[in-house]
């Protein structure tokens, strides 16, 4: 048996050759991995030494060579083949190993040229991987340094590698050639190109969308259906999923998530890492129906539960703080569907023991802390149209104090402010039309995805009624700008004092005047946050 090992990144191969060494494979190998396998003292003949030709160009011609792919290619089941091979002298090779220039990596550099780029597209390696996956039934080809282990395994168990293991490899091995296929078309389709080609030398200016979009995405689980139980459904990560997002959490506890419990789950993660204080968010249905700030765990949310207890039953909660014994004891009163938070004591998974059903997501922080969870934001929105996406920036703006335009008599004290931040904060996680009264760093009334921004609004105060809280002092967000003042007279005659919106309404003049007419103060963002 021979073993063709030609890598570029070198974890784990030295021990992979010493153990197919043990087994008595030959070794061949290129380069690089020839010098180092050479210099832990395994025998390794040069690829060009069996080929009878010389590594050119650089090295980007070494194993395009019939000597190498009749080996990989022939059938050992075909007396045909085998003969072709004898007639030239070619050996088979059984095991290939190979992993790809980095070309990922190279890309995502800072100022990275596009002579680096092109010369980090690894030729001959794809070329070999796919004729070693092809011809499956008889060559091993590994891809990744996560399988080494087990080829190792069986090979000292059985003295081969087991046709399961083979079509795993194979497969894993197609996946590995379409995602760098499909990050180089991503690349190399989004270097703006004018009247002439980018210099090599230099930094390419890319394109925010690529002239191709190629999707690269790894299956997590099935699921038990969809959104309906007539509905089949999968979770799917992204390639290079970031830290800090909900496909990265670890389930402690609880049944299996369904595709609405991940929706959900999702919608609240989002949200409550959005704030830099410790923060709760209740959702239902996609959307918030109990966000608040405050001191701790327990403050937390015990204000955004009070919000609308009667939504909150078999809702999503998210923390962006540790979960203690206190706010678990006041959470495990209530029938919750999904808990996730970044870290949990050990008293705090005591008390939902008995509560086997809940489903509890440990979400690790990224290094840095809260305020390095912007590294999980999807740069880019996708949304499924027929036969087609839309596909956009995602919506990761922030407003700053400093970006608030006060344009009534009446200015917000410093208390409105802080809420009106808030507010806005919220509303940018709730369907379109959004209003959301808050105040004190908690929402009092939510109204969420209605055709009218008015039934919006009256929809909301009725919600802060069911809950027994009082409108009187809130501040609102709009979502978007108020076309006429009949939204502006909603809140204001519910109690609201202060209003945030976009502004940019023909009508503007009309809002501004019913605001100073009704003696409330209000400012204009100057973006609007659509969800649909």
């Amino acid at each position: 048996m021979n073993a063709l090992l030609s890598v570029s990144d070198k974890t784990g191969i030295v021990e992979l050759a010493q153990a197919l060494h043990a087994q008595g494979i030959r070794l061949l190998s290129t380069g690089g991995t020839a010098k180092l396998l050479a210099d832990k003292g395994l025998p390794v003949t040069e690829v060009a030494e069996m080929t009878g030709f010389p590594e050119m160009l650089d090295g980007r011609v070494k194993t395009l060579h019939p000597r190498v792919h009749g080996g990989l290619l022939a059938r050992r089941d075909f007396p045909e083949h085998m003969a072709a091979l004898k007639a030239h002298d070619i050996d088979t090779i059984d095991v290939l190993v190979v992993n790809l220039y980095p070309f990922e990596a190279t890309v995502a550099k800072p100022g990275c040229t596009l002579e680096d780029a092109i010369e980090n597209i690894d030729i001959g390696g794809p070329a070999m991987v796919r004729s070693a996956a092809k011809n499956w039934k008889d060559v091993a080809v590994l891809t990744d340094a996560s399988q080494y282990a087990t080829v190792i395994a069986e090979l000292k168990a059985a003295g081969k590698v087991s046709d399961k293991t083979k079509f795993a490899l194979s497969v894993a091995a197609f996946n590995r050639i379409s995602q760098y296929d499909g990050a180089i078309s991503d690349y190399l389709s989004a270097v703006r190109v004018g009247d002439d080609v980018p210099a090599g030398n230099a930094a390419p200016a890319l394109d925010l969308f690529p002239g191709q979009s190629n999707g690269r995405f790894v299956k997590v689980q099935d699921l038990r259906y969809g959104e309906n139980s007539h509905q089949q459904a999968a979770l799917y990560r992204d390639l290079y999923p970031a830290p800090g997002s909900l496909v990265t959490a670890k389930q402690l506890q609880g049944k299996e998530l369904s595709y609405n419990n991940i929706a959900d789950a999702d919608a609240a993660w989002e949200c409550v890492k959005s704030f830099n204080t410790p923060a709760c968010v209740i959702v239902k249905h996609a959307n918030p129906c109990g966000v608040a700030v405050g001191a701790n765990a327990l403050e937390v949310y015990s204000k955004a539960f009070q919000t609308d207890p009667t939504s909150a039953f078999g809702g999503i909660i998210a923390l962006n703080c540790e979960l203690d014994e206190a706010a678990a004891q006041q959470i495990s009163k209530q029938f919750v569907e999904v808990l996730m938070a970044p870290s949990f004591t050990a008293a705090a998974l005591e008390v939902f023991k008995s509560k086997v059903n809940v489903r509890i997501l440990q979400i690790d922080l990224p290094k840095g802390g809260a305020s390095a969870w912007d590294q999980g934001r999807n740069a880019m929105d996708m949304k499924r149209i027929g036969s087609g996406i839309l596909l956009q920036t995602a919506d990761n703006h922030e407003l700053a104090l400093s970006d608030l335009k006060v344009v009534t008599t009446k200015q917000p004290t410093k208390e409105e402010l802080n809420d009106l931040l808030f507010a806005w904060n919220v509303a940018k996680f709730v369907k379109s039309n959004a209003i959301v009264f808050c105040k004190g760093g908690m929402t009092m009334g939510v109204g969420a995805g209605q055709m009218s921004r008015l039934d919006s609004a009256r929809i909301a105060s009725i919600k802060a009624g069911h809950a027994n809280l009082s409108l009187a002092g809130t501040v609102v967000a709009s979502d978007a700008f108020f076309p006429f003042r009949d939204g502006l007279d909603v809140v204001v005659d519910h109690g609201a004092t202060c209003i945030i919106q976009p502004g940019g309404s023909m009508r503007d003049d009309e809002v501004i005047a019913a605001a100073n007419e009704r003696g409330v103060s209000m400012v204009f963002s100057g973006v609007r946050h659509f969800r649909h």
